[in-house]
């Protein structure tokens, strides 16, 4: 059987040995978690990065991400995967100034600055963020603030060892107090790319337990499922292992590892009702990022230790290991008792017709 382009790339990439020694470490390098692999199976590397945005100053944080992809890539990492919201920010312990029924004036120009902070997609730092992948020849998965005019998302960027920008997902449902500065995402973006390495999506934080969502993930063959998320609690373990257990994919989950002093000083930015608490060395999240295999079995971290490179090798025969056993959207299902409808056009809040347009269409 004659074998297509992609088939014959994914065979040749799975089959390139990749460097597995680390390099050695300086003071200023992130340290390596490194679980190793089974060299007799094919295996895709990919690094989970826990780190923290340099907060209020978007060049700074791309010149860090582009350090932590170089060193990522150095250990003979595929795909890598940044935290939520890595480029723009995670605003934790921000009220924005807000209540029922009043903003205050320091809240509004605390959100002007974050707005300045976010980024245009597309725009010259989704370009930045393709050359890097080309420049090291990685799958990237990066966390942002996408600013859509004076509305912003929590989206996460996808781009391949090309330098192409491959698409975006934008979190559907924001958490909490989110929902006072981030838009909803809809079903337009909710994309699994089919690549060399596997099929490839991600879901953010907590639309992550969002059955619904996940089902539609599966239902597009998702095999390396990326997880940024803002949640450093142990119970967020659960559901990373779940995932990879409901999904039968692996699941990589990233998230930040910050301190006080990671954010500007107060009174410029204070974390509402702990800033009295804080020293600058406290932790404001303490990471907790990792890498779960389809059956279950955690291959790195969690790592609640401080900013690093989580690394493991995937052996993609666990996908069908797993599925053998259950498949949620294949012999496990119950179509004729369950199923699912997802929407996935643009909900536009205003959509314009022109009189062109308008004969185009009566002609066909």
């Amino acid at each position: 059987m004659q074998t297509t382009t992609l088939e014959a790339e994914q065979q040749r990439l799975l089959s390139d040995p990749k460097p597995m020694a680390l390099a050695p470490t300086t003071s200023n390098d992130i340290p390596e978690v490194d679980m190793g692999g089974d060299s007799s199976a094919p295996t895709v590397r990919v690094t989970v990065v826990q780190a923290s945005t340099v907060f209020y100053d978007t060049p700074a944080t791309l010149d860090k991400a582009e350090r932590l992809l170089a060193e990522a890539a150095g250990q003979g990492s595929q795909l890598v995967v940044f935290p939520e919201a890595f480029v723009g920010g995670y605003p934790r312990g921000s009220n924005f100034g807000a209540a029922i029924g009043n903003r205050t004036a320091k809240g509004r120009e605390e959100f002007r600055k974050y707005h300045a902070a976010a980024i245009d997609v597309p725009g010259p730092e989704v370009d930045r963020l393709a050359a890097m992948a080309g420049k090291y020849k990685v799958f990237l998965v990066i966390g942002v603030i996408e600013r859509e005019g004076y509305t912003l998302y929590c989206t996460v960027l996808f781009f391949d060892p090309q330098g192409l920008y491959l698409g975006k997902h934008r979190k559907m449902m924001p958490t909490a107090v989110e929902r006072i500065i981030w838009g909803f995402g809809d079903g337009s973006t909710i994309p699994v790319f089919e690549t060399p390495i596997g099929k490839i999506g991600a879901a953010i934080c907590w639309e992550n337990r969002m059955p619904l969502l996940r089902t539609a993930m599966y239902a597009k063959g998702i095999q390396i499922y990326c997880a940024p998320t803002a949640d450093s609690r142990d119970v967020w373990q659960a559901s990373m292992t779940h995932i990879a257990l409901e999904g039968g994919c692996f699941v990589l989950g990233a998230n930040q590892f910050c301190q006080r002093k990671d954010y500007p000083p107060p009174p410029e930015y204070v974390f509402s009702g702990t800033e009295e608490d804080l020293t600058p060395d406290s932790v404001v999240c303490a990471g907790g990022s990792v890498i779960i295999s389809p059956s279950g079995t955690v291959l790195a971290g969690p790592n609640f230790d401080g900013e690093a490179l989580i690394s493991a090798d995937l052996d993609l025969g666990d996908i069908a290991r797993a599925k053998f056993d259950f498949d949620v959207v294949g012999h496990y299902a119950k179509p004729e008792v369950l199923s699912l409808t997802v929407r996935d056009h643009p909900a536009k809040p205003v959509t314009f017709t022109s009189t062109s347009e308008e004969t185009e269409t009566k002609h066909k």
